[in-house]
């Protein structure tokens, strides 16, 4: 049985390994048919389906205020502008999740740490956000191979709530991981997601084709929300 899609998190069973702040973030997303997702899945994990399709997310944030274990904020390598095109995934327990195909950052100690601890297949970019004329800009660039993303949102005014596909995009509560060949489920949890409307003004990206699905861009989002942001913290991996 598929766990119930929910705008409020379940509570983390133990301690908190790690928490961040995401801040201005832009969702885009397209729906892509399940079957051509399929093959970018984790051992054991399926694509997750909302109203007759899977979808593709590319998503666009600043991070900061990052702790470990409890400790203090972790200044400089705590804090960077994110783009990530992920998926959306249910496991053989019929729980739900998220599985990223690609994160870009700037702090390359952050991408080495996330993939040494858990096997999170973040890049190292050179990554900028900057806010002008009532637009958000964020742009990223690999530093080596090929990757870049160049989005302009114009956050709007209406109230997304009660929402069913805002919810199945964004009330996410785990990630999947796959590490030393096992999968892994990683639980999160923050407050539920402030979100409104919003407008995709320029998109020049081709993270979403190095991740194995080519042609999105060709045409336009079939989501575009944004939110001021949350605060989250992670569970231990199961």
């Amino acid at each position: 049985m598929i766990e119930p899609i929910s705008a409020v998190a379940p509570a983390l069973s133990g301690r908190a390994v790690a928490s961040q702040r995401w801040s201005k973030l832009t969702f885009l997303h397209w729906r892509v048919e399940a079957a051509e997702l399929a093959p970018l899945f984790p051992a054991g994990v399926r694509p997750d389906e909302h109203d007759g399709s899977s979808w593709v997310g590319l998503i666009a944030f600043y991070l900061d205020r990052a702790t470990l274990l409890g400790g203090p904020v972790v200044p400089y390598f705590g804090e960077f502008t994110e783009i990530n095109v992920r998926l959306y995934g249910v496991d053989e327990r019929g729980r739900r999740g998220v599985v990223f195909l690609s994160l870009e950052a700037s702090r390359l100690a952050a991408v080495m740490a996330a993939r040494a601890a858990f096997s999170i297949p973040y890049f190292w970019s050179r990554t900028s956000l900057v806010e002008h004329d009532g637009l958000i800009e964020y742009c990223s660039t690999r530093h080596r191979g090929q990757g870049r993303s160049h989005i302009v949102a114009r956050p709007g005014t209406e109230v997304i709530g009660g929402d069913a596909t805002a919810d199945f995009l964004t009330a996410r509560w785990a990630l999947f991981t796959t590490r030393f060949g096992r999968t892994n489920y990683l639980p999160n949890h923050h407050e539920p997601w402030p979100l409104v409307a919003a407008s995709l003004e320029y998109l020049d990206d081709t993270l979403l084709e190095r991740a194995g699905i080519p042609g999105l861009t060709d045409r336009a989002p079939d989501s575009v929300l944004y939110s001021e942001g949350v605060t989250t913290r992670f569970g231990r991996p199961r």
